[in-house]
């Protein structure tokens, strides 16, 4: 099975997508302003946003930033079928339900109707904390299976198969066990994710261990590190995630080293400083940013670009070869005009 959100294609032979949630009212938004942060987290390697829709006011401010985003727009529906409704009527690539939440079940229906009618995608979104009464004997990613498996009965007799599922824990074992049993009996797209995962490095670590695991074993189509910090961050980290299990070519691998009491060049201001200018870069290459003699110099040998800084001096490189060298305040440009133009 696939799902398509716009452009994007989920499912099985496609892609594996990086996903974020904008935070921000969006009634309070400026739209203008929301799209330059989404094409800014476009290019940092984010596939599809999120937005949370919950009042008339957010049609207007969402309407503009689905026509002009550079990637599919998430409206993010609880509790009133119409909200989904009238999401889907301002542009909504996708939107994301819990049918356990949007009341009698026809309201659903209506939902699926109107998603179906204009061509727009459901995930169908549940949480651990948000399940219907269960027999306290069943285990939760049982429960959470189940219902998924009801509700995408439903979507079936409403003939309407243009669906993604998502089972998320703030439990690595509970998110990890509840995507493999949905794996075993549907091939449903899943978008995976630890909710309520913490803040930026306990989240990384939660996250890269479940999420990892799940994608090695074929598991993922679209995936969230979900952090209690910044939006960047998120997509920084999960397309860092991809990269690394080789589900992602495009993009700069950062090489860069602690600090230590050798260090003659700050490798940590300085990577803070170029990270994101770097990872903007729709470049398939390696940069390593060095402190010291030790291991600088093999670095930057491997590397397609370095910095290394050594006795007061920073030295740059391209594919091992000694280019330049240049003071510490010119070592930025230096970097990103050699990399400009090779």
């Amino acid at each position: 099975m696939e799902a398509r959100a716009g452009d994007l294609l989920i499912g099985k032979g496609h892609p594996v997508s990086v996903q974020t949630m904008y935070d921000s009212a969006l009634s309070s938004s400026d739209p203008e302003k929301t799209v330059s942060v989404i094409s800014r987290l476009h290019a940092l390697g984010c596939d599809i946003i999120r937005f949370s829709f919950v009042s008339p006011d957010d049609a207007a401010p969402f309407s503009y930033i689905a026509k002009h985003s550079p990637i599919p727009v998430v409206a993010d529906i609880h509790f009133d079928y119409k909200m989904a409704l009238l999401a889907i009527e301002s542009g909504a690539h996708k939107i994301r339900i819990n049918p356990g939440n949007i009341g009698a079940k026809w309201k659903t229906e209506e939902i699926v109707k109107a998603a179906k009618e204009n061509g727009r995608a459901i995930r169908i979104g549940l949480n651990s904390g948000s399940l219907p009464p269960h027999e306290e004997s069943e285990d939760t990613p049982s429960v959470m299976v189940r219902t998924a498996l009801e509700y995408l009965d439903w979507f079936q007799s409403w003939s309407f198969d243009n669906t993604v599922v998502s089972l998320k824990s703030s439990d690595t074992d509970e998110t990890m066990q509840s995507a493999r049993l949905l794996a075993a009996v549907s091939d449903v797209p899943q978008h995976i994710g630890v909710t309520e995962a913490g803040s930026p490095v306990i989240s990384a670590v939660r996250s890269a261990w479940a999420l990892g695991n799940l994608l090695k074993e074929g598991i993922g189509d679209t995936i969230r590190i979900s952090m209690t910090g910044d939006i960047e961050d998120e997509v920084i980290a999960g397309a860092e995630l991809l990269r690394t299990l080789g589900l992602r070519k495009r993009g700069v691998r950062i090489i860069s080293c602690p600090r230590c009491g050798r260090h003659a060049f700050d490798t940590i201001s300085f990577e803070k400083r170029i990270r994101t200018r770097l990872l903007s870069l729709d470049k398939d290459i390696s940069v390593a940013i060095m402190g010291c003699l030790v291991n600088g110099p093999g670095e930057a040998r491997g590397a397609d670009f370095a910095i290394t800084g050594m006795k007061d001096k920073v030295y740059l490189y391209r594919k091992g070869v000694l280019i330049g060298q240049v003071s510490e305040e010119d070592a930025e440009e230096a970097l990103f005009e050699a990399i400009e133009d090779e």
